[in-house]
Formats: structure tokens, sequence, C-alpha cells
């Protein structure tokens, strides 16, 4: 039998997710690991990996990847990247994959929720509803259905979330750097433009220095006191100080929010607040997303090292 390729597993793995994985690499696992942690780690055995695997918000820097010499691939088990320093493992001749489609419905089906929680004030409605408040004393929430959905980032993810939008006969529109071919909904060439006519904006655009603080205070603005916002991406798309001063004074109607500049820790200025639904990074998680995350992960890793190539390239 042929030994084992030794693996790094930086991300959280269930304990049957970790047994499939450990039982074609020699894995090495230092789950959601603090920086001085993976520094001790990879000084003491860096030079024994040759594949990595990781998620975008962990990521892997280029002194980590100049430390391990026997590098060759460098996975991302969900579709986001931004953390791990390409340029640097491209460098080398390092293999780059993730995760891309792997769990894109269940990301897509957690924005509709965050939006119809958010638009329908559910947390609002089931607080009031445990107290006793009877609905009549209730401002009416708006319907979702016939609503403008905008939505930043119209890659796979949200082509599904703009699926989703037409069963609710909802008006779409989208910004991306440039209009997608064969696609029929509007294009916006601004988030503001965008903004400015939509009731409703989901974020789903990848995170990183180039969407940084995409959503600021100017496009809140132009969304107004009654248009809601969903952000499914990346904490980093979203001004949180900003947003947090919109839902404070009533110039933004509502929020929901799956992620957060903060993380791993909750957005402390939104806790607080009844007009935003938080969800604590989960919109990526289910069994079969999670499943077929730990699946492409192998895939790639298989057909890296066979030399077929990886299914699904950065």
């Amino acid at each position: 039998m042929s030994e084992k390729i030794p693996l790094l597993v930086l991300n959280s793995l269930s304990q049957a997710h970790h047994a499939q994985v450990a039982a074609v690499y020699d894995v090495t696992y230092l789950p959601v690991p603090t920086q001085a942690q993976r520094d001790e780690l990879i000084a003491a055995q860096g030079g024994r990996f040759r594949a990595v695997l990781t998620i975008g918000t962990i990521g892997l820097t280029a002194a980590e990847i100049a430390a391990m010499p026997k590098l060759e691939l460098v996975c991302c088990m969900g579709a986001g990247y931004e953390g791990v320093a390409l340029e640097a493992a491209r460098a080398r001749g390092i293999t780059l994959a993730n995760g891309a489609g792997t769990n894109d419905d269940c990301v897509a089906d957690h924005a509709f929720g965050l939006l119809i929680g958010a638009m329908r004030h559910i947390r609002k409605l089931d607080r009031l509803c445990r107290e006793g408040v009877r609905r009549e004393t209730i401002p009416h929430p708006p319907n979702v259905s016939g609503k403008r959905l905008g939505i930043v980032g119209l890659g796979t993810i949200g082509q599904k979330i703009a699926r989703r939008a037409e069963g609710f006969d909802m008006a779409i529109g989208y910004h991306n750097r440039k209009p997608r071919e064969g696609v029929a909904h509007r294009y916006f060439d601004s988030v503001q433009a965008l903004a400015e006519w939509a009731d409703i904006l989901v974020v789903a655009t990848p995170g990183g220095a180039g969407t940084r603080h995409l959503v600021n205070a100017a496009v809140l603005d132009a969304l107004g006191p009654q248009a809601f916002l969903v952000n499914i991406s990346r904490g980093s798309v979203v001004d949180t100080e900003a947003l947090a001063a919109a839902l404070r004074e009533g110039r933004l109607a509502g929020a929901g929010l799956d992620v957060y500049e903060s993380e791993p820790l909750p957005p402390a200025p939104l806790v607080g607040l009844d007009n935003v639904l938080l969800t604590p990074h989960m919109a990526g998680w289910s069994p079969e997303a999670t499943q077929a995350s730990v699946d492409r992960f192998l895939a790639n890793a298989e057909g890296h090292f066979s030399g077929r190539g990886v299914v699904s390239a950065i």
C-alpha cells in the first residue's frame, strides 16, 4: 500500500467528514486556528505537507506557502478564496481549487429566508407573539411578492437567488463589473444606481480588498427608509457602522445578515437592534451542502494527484 499524502486541514470538519478524508490522506487537523497556532504548526511540520484544505475566510498566507516547500495543492471547501495568497501560490506552480457550486442552493435558500424574515419582521413578530401582543396593535410588514430585487454579484449564487425571486413575481436588477451575456435581468452599472432602484438589495459578490465596503452609507441612503438589505457574501462588503446607523435612525427599514466584519465575533453594533435578522455564517451549511463540499475536495485532490487535473480550478 502506498504511503498517504500529508494534508493540512485548517477548517472545521465533522467527525464523519474528518474520517472520510483521513481514510485517503495523512491528515493534520488544526480547525479554525489562531495565527500563532498556525505559525507554530507550520514551523514544526510545514516541510511535510503536499496539500492544504482551508476556506476563504481562513485562507493561506504567502509566508505559510513559503514555509511549505513540498506544497502542490491548495483547496478551499466553499466557493470563496479571498484569504488565499493566490499570486504566491501561482508563482510556485501550486494548483488551486475550490468547492464552487457545492453549496449554491443552500446559500440561495438561506438568502431568501433572511429576505422574507427581515421584510416580514419575523423575529420581532415572534417576540411580540410570545409577549401576548395582539396583531391589531402591530404595524403591518410589507409584501415580499412584487418588489424590486437588486442583486450585487450575479454569479452562480446570485443567479439562483434571482430564480427564486421570479417565483415571487419580483422585478430583478443586478450589478456586476460588466453585464452577463444571456441574462434578461436589468443591468445597473453601479451599486449606487441599483440601490436607488431596488426595494431589497441582496449582496452576493465575492469578498476581498476590491469589494470592501462596497455597500457604504451612500448606498444605504440610496436604498432608503422603506428598503431592506441582505448579505450572504462576506462581511467586509458592508460597512457595519454605516449599516447600524441607518437601521437605528430609520434610514433603512431592515436587514438580514449571515456574515459580518467582526467574525467570528458577533457584530456588536447590530446585536441590540430589532430590525436586523442575524445568523452565524450558516448560509452555506446543510448536511447536503457540506457533504458535497467534502466530496468535491476529495475529487479535486484525487484529480490533482492522479494527474488528471482538479474538478473546479480557481
